[in-house]
């Protein structure tokens, strides 16, 4: 992650928003005080919130695992062609 100065920050705002919203990598903006933060795009903002509300919850992660097991052990769901299909058209 990049490290810049607020006013490094203040006086490229539009070309560092840019940057954030089309590289997708965060830029970090530290102050004099010592305290920074950081920029993120509002769509890898979103993604993240995601990720973690399914990392928090127990439930989706057991069914996570279970499902990476029974993939693993070649007894999961197998789709029809006709699902494959659908799924691959889109």
């Amino acid at each position: 992650m990049e490290t810049i100065s607020v006013n490094q920050f203040r006086d490229n705002l539009k070309s560092f928003v840019e940057q954030v919203v089309n590289t997708h990598i965060p830029i970090k903006v530290t102050r004099r005080a010592g305290e920074a933060f950081v920029v993120v795009s509002a769509d890898d903002w979103e993604r993240e919130q995601e990720t973690l509300y399914v990392l928090q919850n127990q439930r989706l992660m057991a069914q996570i695992a279970e499902s990476l097991a029974t993939h693993n052990q070649q007894r999961g769901y197998v789709p029809t062609a006709e699902e494959t299909d659908e799924i691959t058209r889109l």
